[in-house]
């Protein structure tokens, strides 16, 4: 593993390096990226980025120095091995008083590179009873404030899944905890709109330029009894579900394609620096 902070790579990734007054620390303020790393590359580097810009935007941190987190991408994967990996960047608000209102100085920028385990080829996912806020203020925002992933998750995997789904406040359909949710019904492919207030993934993005589907808000019970059912992420590209609470799953034709597109296209946003 590497880190680099505010423009220094940092001897000791695991040691002190925030303020104890960081406003990402104290109240969770901060934006950030997961970026998969294939062969030393990141992987759709320039789509994470502009995503990360939004974010930021979205909840008041300012404009995003992108050449100061490429350079800071650049200062984590030099010299490290990293034939699966992961970027993870991180903005906070910086460090700022002891409440809720920022204070003046620079947003604090974090950039760490560590391998990554391959994902598993399946899994299985458990509709928990907190929806999402698609009207919220963090609705779409892709922010650090996981406390209600955090408790999501370990809900599921007390119920024996590896995956929580959420519904919205309008019981439609949302997103996983750090995925979103493609279904198959009677042969056509389906997923939430942005409107749903899942998260705008860029694997989410991708999939359905490279291989298709259908943008739809419907009941959480359309999803949970489909033919088919897979996640999208960073981290798991095209995964199958095999089971969905007590419910099995079979994974089907419209999955296995949708996998293969997956795979002949990606190489196609593995960029050098």
């Amino acid at each position: 593993m590497r880190a680099w902070i505010d423009g220094a790579l940092l001897d000791d990734p695991t040691g002190p390096a925030v303020s104890v007054i960081d406003h990402g620390l104290t109240v969770g303020d901060g934006v950030f990226e997961a970026i998969k790393v294939v062969g030393g590359k990141p992987f759709a580097l320039d789509l994470h980025l502009a995503r990360l810009g939004r974010s930021a935007a979205g909840l008041g941190l300012g404009d995003v120095d992108e050449a100061a987190v490429r350079a800071g991408i650049t200062a984590v994967l030099d010299g490290q091995d990293l034939p699966l990996g992961r970027i993870r960047i991180t903005l906070t608000g910086g460090p700022a008083p002891l409440g809720s209102g920022r204070g003046e100085l620079p947003m604090t920028v974090v950039v760490v590179a560590a391998p990554m385990a391959p994902s598993e080829e399946t899994t299985t996912v458990v509709t928990v009873p907190w929806p999402r806020n698609e009207r919220g203020a963090l609705a779409g925002l892709k922010t650090t404030s996981y406390a209600e992933n955090v408790v999501a998750l370990a809900e599921a995997k007390r119920l024996g899944g590896s995956e929580a789904i959420f519904a919205n406040l309008a019981g439609r359909l949302c997103e996983g905890t750090g995925s979103n949710v493609f279904y198959v019904v009677d042969g056509e492919l389906r997923t939430p709109t942005l409107a749903s207030g899942c998260l705008a993934g860029v694997t989410r993005a991708l999939l359905l330029d490279w291989f298709g589907g259908v943008e739809v808000d419907e009941p959480i019970s359309v999803a949970e009894s489909a033919d088919e059912v897979f996640l999208v992420s960073t981290t798991r590209d095209v995964q199958p579900v095999v089971r969905w609470g007590e419910r099995s799953i079979p994974v089907g034709p419209v999955t296995l394609s949708a996998a293969d597109a997956w795979k002949a296209r990606e190489p196609e946003l593995l960029l050098a620096l």
